[in-house]
C-alpha cells in the first residue's frame, strides 16, 4: 500500500512539472483575460459536470468571496448550481444547451466564460464555450490532454498534459488556486 501511496504523489508531482513548462504562458494569458474583463466591469461564467461543477463553485466562491486577501467583490457565477434552471432547461430543451442557455440568459460581450471538462468533449461544455465566443465572450477551456472538441473554442486552453483524469483535476486545482491569487494581486494593485 506504501508503494501504491508513493506512485499516485509521484504521479502527480510529474505531471505538475510538466504542465508547468507547458502552461505558465496560457495561465498567463488567461490572468490577463480576466482581469481586463473586470476592469471593464464584466464577470466570470463558470461551467462543467460533476467534479468539474464543484470545480466550477470552489472559482466562483474564491473571486466573489476572497482568495487571500480582502479586496471587492469580483462578479463571477458557476452555471452548475441552481437545480431549478439546470432541470427546466435540461426537460424543456436539452441537457446539451444547460450552459449555453444561461450565458444567453446572463453574460454579455466582454465576459469571460471558463468551461471545465477533463475529457475536452462534454457536449454541454462545448456548447457552452461555443454560445460564448458567437457573444462575443472569451473563453477559457480547462481540459486534459490535447482539449478534445473544447480546443477550437477556446481563447485559451488550459490542457494539462496527461489523460489519466485524477491527476488532470489534481492539476486543475493547482491552476485555479494560480488564477485565482494573480487576479486578486492585479485588482488590489
Amino acid at each position: 500500500m506504501q508503494q501504491e501511496i508513493r506512485r499516485r504523489f509521484e504521479e502527480s508531482i510529474e505531471t505538475k512539472r510538466r504542465a508547468l513548462e507547458h502552461l505558465s504562458d496560457r495561465i498567463a494569458e488567461a490572468v490577463n483575460i480576466i482581469t481586463a474583463a473586470y476592469d471593464a466591469g464584466g464577470g466570470v461564467f463558470l461551467f462543467g459536470n460533476g467534479g468539474s461543477a464543484a470545480d466550477a463553485q470552489h472559482v466562483a466562491g474564491e473571486l466573489v468571496g476572497r482568495f487571500l486577501v480582502d479586496r471587492r467583490a469580483l462578479k463571477a457565477q458557476a452555471l452548475t448550481t441552481d437545480t431549478s434552471i439546470l432541470t427546466c432547461l435540461a426537460n424543456d430543451f436539452d441537457f446539451e444547451m444547460i450552459f449555453a442557455r444561461q450565458l444567453e440568459a446572463c453574460a454579455a460581450a466582454g465576459d469571460v466564460a471558463i468551461g471545465l471538462t477533463t475529457s475536452g468533449n462534454s457536449p454541454n461544455v462545448v456548447a457552452g464555450l461555443k454560445r460564448a465566443r458567437e457573444m462575443g465572450m472569451k473563453t477559457i477551456a480547462f481540459t486534459g490532454e490535447g482539449g478534445g472538441k473544447c480546443a477550437g473554442l477556446a481563447d485559451v486552453l488550459i490542457d494539462v498534459p496527461t489523460r489519466q483524469t485524477p491527476r488532470v483535476q489534481e492539476t486543475h486545482m493547482l491552476v485555479y488556486h494560480i488564477i485565482c491569487e494573480l487576479v486578486e494581486r492585479a485588482m488590489v494593485d
